[in-house]
């Protein structure tokens, strides 16, 4: 397991500069049930526009039932495949795209969810887990792998588990994850009172 916190200007809450995507999972420890619990919560209290929670999760768990977990894990982009194989859970994240007080369409849905996400990932960090958000996913297979209906959107999978030797790494997973932590400048993505990008 290597450690790689963010190297940053300013000094950040250690939660966040140690919350990375690695892909060294440990195949052998399972999540508990009380983690995977708090995990849950974690993502339930993010911020949401009226307070709607678009977010959906469907937790596979590969101890618990690994028929869907497989199934989800078939679903990956190949090369997610080679590493995601370790990850004890893979967490489907999705949204439902109108809200539940009036039926009108939540063009917040995804932002939301995103929220929500994010402090899935860094209660895992908290719990000394790794978790790592994928975009390479085939969703009209995973929708139908796991029944989850076409107007439901559909944002990426989590794999989440704790990490584990460098080894377990096939060599062009191991040099993406020695690969140092990198960001553009602040000046790129942050202006002052107008656009300047």
């Amino acid at each position: 397991m290597i450690q790689k916190p963010a190297e940053t200007e300013q000094k950040l809450a250690s939660i966040i500069a140690e919350r990375w995507s690695g892909k060294a999972y440990d195949a052998t420890q399972a999540v508990s049930d009380d983690i995977i619990m708090a995990l849950c919560e974690a993502a339930l209290w993010a911020p949401s526009c009226y307070g709607e929670a678009p977010w959906r999760y469907v937790i596979c768990n590969k101890i618990k039932d690994e028929i869907s977990w497989q199934k989800t894990l078939d679903c990956l982009a190949p090369g997610n495949q080679q590493w995601a194989v370790n990850a004890p859970l893979l967490i489907v994240t999705a949204s439902l795209p109108h809200f539940t007080h009036n039926g009108s369409e939540n063009r917040w849905n995804g932002y939301d969810t995103g929220a929500a996400s994010l402090n899935l990932c860094l209660q895992s960090t908290a719990f000394g887990l790794m978790s790592h958000q994928m975009g390479g996913f085939d969703a009209d297979k995973l929708r139908e792998a796991l029944a989850i209906p076409t107007t439901v959107n559909l944002w990426s999978v989590i794999a989440v588990g704790y990490p584990a030797a460098l080894d377990t790494l096939s060599a062009e997973a191991l040099e993406r994850e020695l690969k140092a932590r990198q960001r553009r400048p602040l000046n790129e993505h942050f202006f002052e009172n107008r656009w300047t990008g």
